[in-house]
């Protein structure tokens, strides 16, 4: 078979934000955009069946530079965000050198989890 006919009909990945999140409510809109971008980041490392082992290291947050998400202090305060509104849980809490984070997305504001 054809590398064409392999790949047709597949979609590009995507991360699904629904429009009720958008334009219904005022919850996405509350969030510092650290925090928004965080979430997205997250939520592009879902893949279906690893929610609670999400892993969503510092040193790819400062890569993508995004929304001035350069300081571990900046990064931490996005993730504390996140949990204290409801929208990501910590299943293992990591520390400097011995484990890492592990997130599950809540599905609080999803349809898709």
């Amino acid at each position: 078979m054809s590398r064409a006919k392999r790949l047709k009909g597949r979609c590009e990945p995507f991360v699904r934000l629904s429009k009720e999140l958008l334009f219904r409510g005022p919850e996405w809109w509350t969030l510092r955009p650290g925090a928004r971008d965080v979430y997205l980041l997250l939520k592009a490392k879902y893949n279906g069946s690893n929610n609670g082992s999400i892993r969503l290291y510092y040193s790819e947050i400062r890569r993508r530079a995004i929304s001035g998400l350069r300081s571990d202090k900046a990064i931490s305060s996005a993730f504390k965000e996140l949990e204290r509104v409801g929208w990501i849980e910590r299943t293992q809490h990591g520390g400097l050198y011995r484990h890492i984070n592990d997130y599950r997305l809540t599905g609080k504001h999803d349809k898709l989890l």
